[in-house]
């Protein structure tokens, strides 16, 4: 029986204070109790680097195979929520393009045209609402490209996705799951299965089912997910590395000065905030770790957010520091056979986003009538991100 003597930290954690700002929570439970029942989330949360990655790698011993999984409750079986040579049939029909040495050739030039047109869109107007408008319009944009999906309205996906999400939420949380989740997942599964059956040559979905490896539904549910980590994750990575840029002035001339800083600038604010917060995995048998005993079938919560700010690794790490050494020692995109497949997609897209907005919109800051900062219990990033600029007046 777990008790509140033996976890008061989790025991006091809320899940308020697990949306909102997590992170002086999240430094009290690494410091003192590393593997912490919480019972606000109904398992375990691990919050110190070494004991995350331990999590990660033992995929025989902490799986993200079980019907509680929540993204699996919503979209089905997938790559997310398989393991050993289920995960690999559902993971491999959709891997090439996201490999390392074909991002930059499949991708590089689209993102970037992208990214231009929807500041040029934006500029004449001196403000705006930079998550709506620029970052999650560019994500799908480059999902839609990349899946070959058909007829892909930036707002209305993007609508999907806030439901979604919403649904992930609650059943993280524990509350009932809205049902506006199952309906926007119905829109989307329409969306693809329209793609599937157009069969467009492009499409990375019509081969996935047209390789025999994988069953209509279940490319349904592999799309979602990588919609879901290419679309909510990406938007929620350029928003929060935006926002940590035009917080911090003294980064931002850095980055200005030396733009051969970008991509250290995104690996930072990965580090900070990752935009996935948490990742889940439940116990396939009786096993101590950090010197805990935790049970079979117990929820097992890994903290990406606690683990990439843990001090033994990083100094000052609730700083915000270009500059620093070994940054890409974060854990925001996860680690071991579930690690992020898009991630390298993900990098691309948000430095083009960055040097864009920056060459082109002059002046750029926060608007200070609108202040925002990253919240959310799985999925983190600013509700807005309102920002201004200068534009120059005709004379």
């Amino acid at each position: 029986m777990v008790t509140a003597r033996r976890f008061p930290l989790g025991s006091a954690t809320t899940l308020a204070e697990l949306e909102e700002d997590p992170h002086p929570r999240l430094a009290l439970l690494r410091a003192r109790e590393p593997v912490s029942w919480l019972p606000a989330l109904g398992g375990w949360l691990v919050t110190r680097r070494d004991l995350a990655l331990r999590v990660m790698r033992d995929a025989a011993t902490f799986t993200v195979d079980d019907p509680r999984f929540s993204t699996a409750q919503v979209v089905g079986p997938s790559m997310l929520s398989t393991e050993g040579a289920e995960h690999k049939r559902h993971r491999d029909p959709f891997t090439d393009p996201f490999r390392t040495r074909d991002v930059h050739d499949r991708f590089a030039e689209f993102v970037e045209e992208e990214a231009a047109r929807l500041v040029e869109t934006i500029r004449p107007r001196g403000s705006a609402e930079l998550r709506r408008e620029v970052a999650g319009p560019l994500a799908v944009a480059v999902v839609a490209e990349s899946l070959g999906l058909v007829d892909a309205d930036a707002q209305a996906v993007l609508s999907w996705y806030d439901a979604i999400v919403g649904t992930v939420n609650d059943i993280t949380a524990g509350r009932p799951a809205n049902p506006a989740g199952a309906a926007a997942f119905d829109r989307l599964r329409g969306s693809v299965e329209a793609t599937v059956i157009a069969r467009r040559e492009a499409s990375l979905l019509v081969a996935a089912a047209e390789s025999e490896r994988l069953k209509l539904p279940e490319v349904v549910a592999n799309a979602a997910v990588l919609m879901f980590g290419g679309i909510e994750t990406t938007e929620g990575m350029i928003a929060n590395a935006v926002l940590h840029l035009l917080a911090n002035p003294d980064q931002l001339a850095l980055l200005q000065a030396d733009p051969g800083l970008v991509d250290a600038a995104i690996e930072e604010s990965l580090r900070l905030e990752p935009a996935a917060a948490v990742v889940d995995r439940y116990a396939t048998a009786d096993v101590t770790i950090g010197g805990t005993d935790v049970r079979r079938g117990d929820l097992v919560v890994v903290s990406l957010a606690g683990a990439n700010r843990d001090p033994e690794v990083f100094q000052d790490p609730d700083c915000f520091d270009v500059r620093r050494a070994g940054s890409r020692l974060h854990l925001a995109f996860a680690h071991g056979r579930h690690f992020c497949l898009g991630a390298h997609l993900a990098r691309l897209e948000t430095r083009a986003c960055l040097l864009t907005l920056l060459d082109r919109l002059p002046g750029l800051r926060l608007d200070p009538a609108s202040p925002t900062a990253p919240r959310g219990l799985v999925f983190r990033k600013p509700p807005a991100l309102r920002v201004r600029w200068d534009v120059p007046t005709r004379a």
